[in-house]
């Protein structure tokens, strides 16, 4: 009887050597910026902890105290002016790595990535750690947090431009908005995680909210310095197409079957001669990024969405707290949802978009509904607990559907556009750009609801809806432009070649 092989080694062989390093590749980016964005997200969780309403909680008996509204805070948070605190502490961060984004672009060109992001991971843990023992060296100086903060949003600033132009190294334009769109819920992931993990402490012992995830993102950084491949010639596999031929469409699939043309650079699947691929490597300059079709506009919607997306990311848990009286711990879980919507809003946009074409026009149609959903969020998101969850998963979808699209496959598609001509150093310096562009937003946005919040939660929403909008506005050129393609009027190609 004639031997068969089994049904897992013949899914296993079905697959290309290409294609395993691909995968691999995109798992292990995967985890890398999920352990960034778990150890960004224990703050949020743990504000609610730090300044509480303490006639609500039970006194110890031996406890001698003066004042009884704030005795079970953590001092300086047991101020008035708590909440101008709290944005002192996301600021330092945020403000940081704005500033630091400009330049780990230029950095993430000229060094090795694997050396890049091992370095900042490894101090993301550090000082993620150092805030934590805070909590157990009994500090009470706003200064020392601050500090922390400062650095840490410094050393992660190592983290995206690195992880896209790794991700760009290996992957061509095939369906690039889907498969970034499922890959970029590596964000949401970490944010799901990093408040699951922060929530089990924050009520005994905060400092370990921090200690855990800092833990965990230095282990990460171990085992990108052990196991990163940063292009796929260092393993001898096939580099990727970065523009496919506007008439035949999609020419190369992310995940190729098995054989043996797919290792030839000028196989059945290269359209391109190879010299196109490596004709410049040189790194780009600052100025002739920003002058690549489609930059200016991105990085000033991505700057509005960003306020709305990062302003929930650290505040969430605290208006669910205040307004929806949870404690801590749960309107920490229940945060969570907003990133699961994400998850799904991520996917979606990209589907969509490499459906249609249109980066920009489905970006600006989830920033168009976001505004009204916000709006009902404030009004009636905490009748009922279906209706909170409901509207979180809604709220998170068209929030951050427009965020993962720009931050992913926009700035692939930017990084790799044909005016430059095959030079795929561009990548970390354009996504950087965007990126640190956006980073302003995030900045702003906590900052802003730190300082409007005492005047009432509806001026916050209100905030929001006007930043939702005005991110809009920044795309209209382009969506125009994706119009007049599907009117026939001006040639219809992915990846800006015309705008």
């Amino acid at each position: 009887m004639k031997s068969t092989l089994a049904p897992g080694i013949r899914l296993i062989t079905s697959f290309s050597r290409d294609s395993w390093y691909r995968g691999f590749i995109l798992l292990l980016t995967f985890l890398f910026y999920t352990a960034y964005h778990l150890s960004r997200k224990p703050i949020s969780i743990v504000k609610s902890e730090l300044h509480r309403n303490c006639s609500t909680v039970i006194r110890p008996a031996d406890l001698n105290i003066t004042n009884n509204v704030t005795w079970c805070d953590w001092p300086p948070f047991d101020q008035d002016n708590y909440q101008t605190l709290f944005g002192v502490l996301d600021n330092s961060f945020l403000v940081a790595y704005a500033i630091g984004m400009f330049f780990s672009g230029i950095f993430g060109e000229r060094l090795p990535l694997r050396y890049y992001l091992s370095f900042g991971m490894l101090m993301s843990g550090l000082f993620t750690c150092l805030f934590g023992l805070g909590f157990y060296w009994n500090i009470h100086s706003l200064g020392y947090y601050a500090f922390i903060q400062v650095m840490n949003g410094l050393m992660q600033t190592t983290g995206w431009p690195a992880v896209v132009a790794c991700v760009g190294n290996w992957f061509g334009k095939g369906k690039r908005g889907f498969i970034m769109g499922v890959w970029n819920s590596h964000t949401s992931v970490g944010n799901i995680l990093g408040s699951l993990i922060a929530g089990v402490f924050v009520s005994s012992a905060w400092g370990m909210s921090f200690i855990v995830p800092g833990l965990i993102i230095a282990s990460t950084g171990i085992l990108c310095f052990f196991f990163l491949v940063e292009k796929p010639e260092d393993v001898n596999c096939s580099p990727p197409q970065h523009h496919n031929d506007q008439e035949n469409g999609e020419t190369e699939p992310l995940l190729h079957s098995s054989s043996n043309a797919d290792r030839t650079i000028n196989g059945a699947i290269s359209t391109e001669p190879q010299e196109i691929v490596e004709e410049h490597t040189e790194a780009i300059s600052f100025c002739a990024a920003l002058s690549i079709p489609g930059v200016v506009e991105f990085s000033l919607c991505l700057l509005f969405a960003k306020l709305v997306s990062y302003t929930f990311l650290y505040w969430l848990p605290l208006y669910i707290s205040n307004v929806a009286h949870f404690d801590p711990k749960q309107a920490g879980d229940m945060s969570t949802l907003f990133d699961v919507g994400g998850i799904l809003g991520g996917v979606m946009a990209g589907l969509v978009s490499d459906y249609t074409g249109g980066r920009a026009t489905t970006c600006c149609v989830m920033l168009v509904a976001a505004a009204p959903m916000l709006f009902l969020y404030n009004s009636i998101g905490q009748r009922s607990l279906g209706t909170t969850i409901g509207m979180l998963l809604v709220c998170g979808g068209l929030v951050n559907g427009p965020y993962a699209l720009i931050t992913t496959a926009v700035s692939a598609d930017l990084g790799t556009h044909e005016s430059l001509r095959g030079n795929s150093r561009a990548l970390s310096t354009v996504t950087a750009i965007i990126d640190g562009t956006g980073s302003i937003g995030a900045a702003l946005g906590p900052l802003l609801a730190g300082l409007i919040s005492p005047t009432g939660w509806n001026n916050v929403f209100y905030m929001l809806i006007t930043a939702d909008i005005l991110a809009c506005l920044f795309l209209s050129r382009l969506v125009y432009k994706e119009a007049l393609g599907w009117c026939g009027r001006v040639p219809r190609v992915r990846g800006f070649k015309e705008i």
